[in-house]
This record gives C-alpha cells, sequence and structure tokens, in this order.
C-alpha cells in the first residue's frame, strides 16, 4: 500500500506525514511548491508517476476571513477546483481520495449535533468551497472517503491553541466568543482517522470526525489557559465581528465514525495528550 500525502507543508500533512513514518508505511510527500492542486497537468503527471494506492488530500486554503474578498479566488481555486484535479486523477489511476471537509458547510441553525445526511448549507466563501470540492470528489467516480472536522488544533502551522498561548503571554484578559458552539480536533486524531477508514475498508462516503465533547470558543480557551495567570472574559459573536459568518452551532454528530470502530477521545484528552507531546 503506497500512500501520497499532498499539502505536505500544512498543519494536517505534517501530522499525516509524521504519523505514517511512525508507523514505517510506504509514502511521499509533496507541498504546495512541488504540487501545485491548481495545476491540473501536473497533478496527473504527479500521480501517474507516483502510483499511489491512496491520496490523503490535506491541501487547503484556510483563511476563512480573507475568502471573503481578497483570498476570494484562491479559495475556490483551490478547495474547488484544486479538489476536482485531485479526485480526476486519483480516479484516472484506480487510487482512492480521502478529502478534508469542514463543519462550514452547515448553516449552524440545528439545536442538535449534524449528522453526515443533514441539509447542507454553508454561509461563507470557504464552506461554500469546501462543499463544491466535496460535490466535486462524490462526481468524478473516484473511491472515496469524505472527512467533515472542525476547530482544527496540533502541532504544526499556526491554530487556536498557540494563538491562546501567546495572547495569554502578553495580556490580563483575553475575551472569547462564548455563544459559537463545537468540537475541537487534535490534527493527530484526525490523521489516525484517516488511515482508519483506509485499515478497515469503510464504507465510502461521508464521515463526520472531531474529538468528543461539546465546547464553546470560550470554553475551549479556558481549558487551554488553565494553568495561565490570565483572565479569559467571555462575550458574544457581536462584539467580536469578523468578515465572514460563524456558525452558532457546528458541533459534528460522530455516531457514524464510531461505527467504523475507531475509538475517538474527548477533546480535553486530546489536548491534554497534544500538550505533553509538546514536552517529549
Amino acid at each position: 500500500m503506497k500512500y501520497l500525502v499532498v499539502g505536505a507543508k500544512g498543519q494536517l500533512g505534517q501530522e499525516l506525514s509524521k504519523l505514517l513514518t511512525q508507523r514505517d508505511l510506504d509514502f511521499v510527500s509533496f507541498d504546495s511548491s512541488e504540487l501545485d492542486i491548481t495545476d491540473r497537468n501536473r497533478v496527473f503527471e504527479i500521480f501517474s508517476q507516483e502510483q499511489p494506492d491512496v491520496i490523503l488530500d490535506a491541501a487547503a486554503y484556510t483563511a476563512v476571513d480573507k475568502a471573503e474578498d481578497e483570498g476570494k479566488q484562491l479559495n475556490w481555486d483551490v478547495n474547488a477546483r484544486g479538489t476536482r484535479n485531485l479526485a480526476d486523477a486519483a480516479k484516472q489511476i484506480g487510487a482512492s481520495l480521502l478529502f478534508v471537509s469542514t463543519d462550514y458547510v452547515f448553516a449552524g441553525t440545528k439545536e442538535d449535533p449534524y449528522v453526515e445526511e443533514d441539509v447542507v448549507n454553508p454561509m461563507n466563501e470557504y464552506g461554500k468551497a469546501k462543499l463544491a470540492g466535496e460535490h466535486a470528489v462524490m462526481a468524478s467516480g473516484v473511491k472515496y472517503y469524505i472527512i467533515r472536522t472542525s476547530w482544527v488544533f496540533g502541532e504544526f502551522g499556526s491554530n487556536f491553541v498557540y494563538t491562546m498561548r501567546r495572547l495569554g503571554e502578553k495580556l490580563d484578559e483575553i475575551s472569547v466568543v462564548n455563544d459559537q458552539h463545537g468540537r475541537p480536533t487534535w490534527t493527530r486524531t484526525l490523521a489516525e482517522f484517516m488511515l482508519h477508514l483506509n485499515d478497515v475498508g469503510a464504507d465510502e462516503g461521508i464521515y463526520n470526525l472531531s474529538n468528543d465533547g461539546e465546547a464553546t470558543w470560550f470554553e475551549f480557551a479556558s481549558e487551554i489557559l488553565s494553568q495561565v495567570d490570565v483572565s479569559v472574559k467571555p462575550v458574544s459573536s457581536e462584539e467580536f465581528v469578523t468578515k465572514a459568518y460563524r456558525p452558532a452551532n457546528s458541533v459534528l454528530d460522530l455516531t457514524k465514525a464510531k461505527k467504523t470502530g475507531f475509538v475517538i477521545p474527548s477533546w480535553k484528552a486530546a489536548l491534554n495528550s497534544f500538550e505533553n507531546s509538546l514536552l517529549e
């Protein structure tokens, strides 16, 4: 079994490469400078040369607010058209594709957790482009797993945990939104689930995956800074306006993922494991 990681220098791409190395699995990886997924001919060329069995797609444009204006074109080029290139090229060589999508494909108005079959209605450009990517994958005829995730943090790149830690070192008080509900996701858990789906031969389709348990951004921040001498203040979304719409509820139901036999740690346990791993 040969894996190919796309987006190798992103926070998920580096986590995938680390996991594949630790498990002594056969893989090649390409960052955006080596494989620009918006270059359709280059994607087909690389896939034809490497002949992987499984494509792990960690390439994404994730600047959610910039996607509303200055980054709108790049958002669509990468998350929609680039994903279509990967799916079509994977189909041509008979490889399977694991595409990481987002909780932002939902409007966030539902009271209960979102299941995979719920009606999608993205309210920002990032979510719309990611949904277009999902449609491209499904239309290609490739064997696929679409994994919708949320609130990603991990060792590599910038993320909410590092942002809160940095602010905690500089400020006496931090204001964090307390009316947006979701599930944090450790990149390690996400990477392990991606390999798990392939290992167990799970039915192709859409899966939700985050760590277990729910939180608001305020609760997440409070846990991150629990050992830091800083005051974390809850505020409403109205007090913290962003360019892009953020859903009030983006909690993803994890029942389908759990039925594959994958054990999902709570987000608090995942955060603790992540912080301990940084000390090793």
